[in-house]
């Protein structure tokens, strides 16, 4: 342990002076995430519609984010995508929405975090304050790419914004899924998760992919046990300067009023699934 905090101080020494004061950089992010979780039980689903569903879906949650970051705030964006000619991605894009999603601007600085979020058309930014991350430095080291990366682990607060998160209550089975009318009944969001991060300290900015920050260098790969975000591409000093203003679009809410939003507008889906199919779900979500 002592070896690492040694050679993060020395690389900090040494880096230093490249950063001036307008300095800037980018960082393209590769994002997977597991759909162990994700069960597809219509016995009206041919194999082959099965097999579509499952590519589309495994392309929803195959993406590409990139962070522009300066000394002390960043942006983080999906990187936009043209959909295939022919190809309906309405149902798709609205469930990616959903999982995660939407520009984020945080300000390491002033503890600042703001987050366009978009629902059925509507607009909102989550105006809140960057959520604390207590993080546990661990004695290993990796390369990543031309860096040298250490390991650190947390605990952190499940997001509660991310509809991937949520798990289905014990003893809940397939019978009472499809009888449930009410979401909340059936589903519960974990309060903690457990990640792992590996960051440089050959980048000294505490930035990060997503709400990812706090370690001293720049965080290369993070890995929730479900999802992991590893990044691919590094380039300082882009000769295109950025702008990492903090967002302005949407209707102001935090965290916390967003996700009771976002609750609201699933059961409203659930209900609306019921309805349409006699109680039949095509798709259910968390195992």
């Amino acid at each position: 342990m002592k070896k690492i905090i040694q050679y993060c101080i020395a690389a900090l020494f040494l880096v230093t002076a490249a950063f001036s004061q307008d300095f800037q950089g980018m960082a393209v992010y590769e994002s997977k995430t597991s759909m162990e979780d994700v069960k597809l039980d219509n016995k009206e689903i041919t194999p082959e519609m099965k097999k579509m569903i499952e590519e589309r879906m495994k392309q929803m949650f195959e993406k590409t984010f990139i962070l522009r970051f300066d000394k002390t705030a960043s942006i983080y964006q999906e990187e936009e995508k043209l959909d295939a000619p022919g190809q309906d991605a309405g149902p798709f894009k609205m469930m990616s929405s959903f999982a995660g999603g939407g520009k984020q601007y945080k300000n390491i600085r002033e503890k600042k975090f703001l987050n366009e979020k978009e629902i059925f058309g509507k607009e909102f930014l989550v105006d809140d304050s960057l959520v604390p991350i207590k993080w546990k430095m661990e004695n290993e080291a990796k390369k990543i790419g031309d860096y040298t990366c250490y390991k650190a682990t947390a605990v952190i607060p499940a997001d509660q914004s991310n509809i991937m998160n949520y798990r289905p209550k014990k003893g809940v089975d397939q019978e009472k899924m499809q009888k449930a009318t009410n979401f909340t009944d059936v589903v519960e969001m974990p309060k903690e998760m457990t990640i792992t991060a590996w960051y440089t300290p050959e980048i000294p900015v505490g930035q990060g992919p997503g709400t990812y920050w706090g370690l001293p260098g720049l965080i290369l790969e993070v890995n929730d046990g479900k999802t992991m975000i590893l990044c691919s591409k590094i380039v300082l000093n882009p000769k295109d300067k950025a702008e990492i203003k903090p967002l302005k679009k949407g209707e102001r809410v935090t965290r916390e009023e967003f996700a009771e939003i976002l609750t609201k507008k699933l059961q409203e889906m659930q209900e609306m699934f019921q309805s349409q199919r006699g109680g039949n779900r095509i798709m259910r979500i968390g195992g």
